[in-house]
């Protein structure tokens, strides 16, 4: 049976997305799967050249031209961009709005059933807004979902994103909690991992307060109840470190920074996001254009190596590891 085809997103192509993408295939091999690139054709052209990469560009219209082989990248380009509408390092219009079509085609190949996830690379929120794709970076985010973040052996789903300090304690509630168990529960299971055992931070310092008693220790009870292995609540000082030591799969945070510190503590550079609340499996890196450094070859790919080679094991059922 052939491996999932992850469609990837280049980002954009202003940017280190063409460069970091290429890298990516060539570090991660066949831990990667089946990478098909979505995008401009000869923006990873330039990536290639730049980097002195091992690869050959295969331009194509539609999935059917892909010959998936070693030292062969397959770019789906839709000639959205002419190499002359891309500016290295300077936000365009024409970009953004390219970019906007690229999702909305990775978007499409998954949904038929031609790639089995989807991996957005960096992309420019001047660039989108200028091209009235969105008003916010945050409309990317489809409706709905949480983010579970990976940083090597620490995964993190946060209860609450951007929301101000003084309103998180408002947020957690036993129901919110559980339907967010839930959620996991059911996204790790379709991804071929039976009984993972999740760990829940509590709010306050040792875990003891009274959004502990009146929500997150009922919430715990009940999905222990319904068959899940939840342990908790436990000191938010200490459950991270408890499972980068290998004794959770999952930590579920109260708020964003409350996880997004220890992430980016453990490992700034490798880390991924996965969507959750899809039927689908998208998936982006936490990494900006970074136009500074754009057409330099020294862009950083282990983020998205990371996303490449989680999307390739979780869209066959094989689990994290």
């Amino acid at each position: 049976m052939p491996t999932p085809i992850i469609a990837t997103m280049i980002g954009d192509p202003s940017g280190i997305g063409p460069e970091i993408c290429a890298k990516a295939i060539v570090d991660a091999g066949q831990a990667a799967g089946r990478v098909l690139l979505i995008g401009s054709a000869d923006a990873v052209r330039q990536a290639v050249d730049v980097g002195t990469l091992p690869l050959t560009v295969h331009a194509m219209t539609d999935v059917s031209q892909a010959v998936f082989e070693s030292g062969r990248v397959n770019v789906l380009d839709p000639g959205s961009l002419t190499i002359e509408q891309i500016p290295t390092g300077v936000a365009s219009a024409a970009c953004g709005k390219a970019v906007g079509e690229w999702i909305e085609l990775a978007d499409t190949l998954v949904a038929s059933g031609e790639a089995a996830a989807a991996i957005m690379a960096p992309v420019n929120s001047d660039a989108l807004k200028a091209a009235g794709v969105v008003r916010s970076i945050d409309e990317l985010q489809p409706p709905d979902t949480s983010l579970l973040r990976i940083s090597d052996n620490l995964r993190v789903l946060a209860m609450s994103e951007h929301l101000p300090l003084r309103e998180v304690p408002q947020s957690v509630t036993r129901q919110r909690l559980e339907r967010l168990l839930e959620l996991l529960d059911r996204s790790l299971r379709s991804w071929g991992i039976e009984s993972a055992r999740i760990a829940v931070a509590g709010l306050n310092p040792h875990a003891s307060g009274e959004e502990e008693q009146e929500h997150i220790t009922p919430a715990i009870t009940a999905m222990r109840a319904a068959g899940l292995d939840v342990t908790g609540p436990i000191s938010p000082d200490a459950v991270f470190r408890q499972c980068v030591d290998g004794q959770y799969d999952v930590v579920v945070s109260m708020y964003h920074d409350q996880g997004q510190i220890p992430l980016k503590t453990v490992a700034f550079h490798g880390a991924c996001t996965i969507y959750l609340g899809l039927p689908t499996l998208r998936m982006s890196i936490p990494q900006g254009t970074a136009y500074d450094i754009a057409g330099k070859g020294v862009a950083d790919p282990s983020s998205m190596r990371a996303a490449m080679t989680v999307a390739a094991r979780l869209s066959a059922g094989q689990g994290f590891r």
